[in-house]
C-alpha cells in the first residue's frame, strides 16, 4: 500500500521556507507558520527537518492570550 500525499509538493515548499526561516535565527510558532507559510502542520514539517538532520529545539512559551504554545528554533552555538 502506497501512502499518497496529494499535497506533497506544497509540503516540500513549506519545509524549504520553514528551514530558511529557522536558519536566520528566528523562532517559529504554529500561528507564525500559518500566517507566513500557510502551513497547518508545523510539527510535521519540523519532524521532517529533524529527520534530515537539523538540530531544531522546542520551547514552550506563554503568548499574550495566556496560552502556552510551542516555539521552534535552532540553538545558536557560542564560540
Amino acid at each position: 500500500m502506497v501512502n499518497q500525499n496529494d499535497n506533497e509538493k506544497e509540503c516540500a515548499t513549506q519545509k524549504k521556507q520553514i528551514k530558511a526561516y529557522l536558519l536566520t535565527g528566528k523562532r517559529l510558532t504554529q500561528l507564525d507558520a500559518l500566517y507566513k507559510f500557510q502551513c497547518m502542520r508545523l510539527a510535521a514539517r519540523i519532524c521532517e527537518l529533524r529527520d534530515e538532520g537539523m538540530n531544531i529545539k522546542m520551547e514552550r512559551i506563554k503568548v499574550p492570550s495566556g496560552k502556552i504554545v510551542a516555539s521552534y528554533f535552532i540553538p545558536q552555538t557560542l564560540f
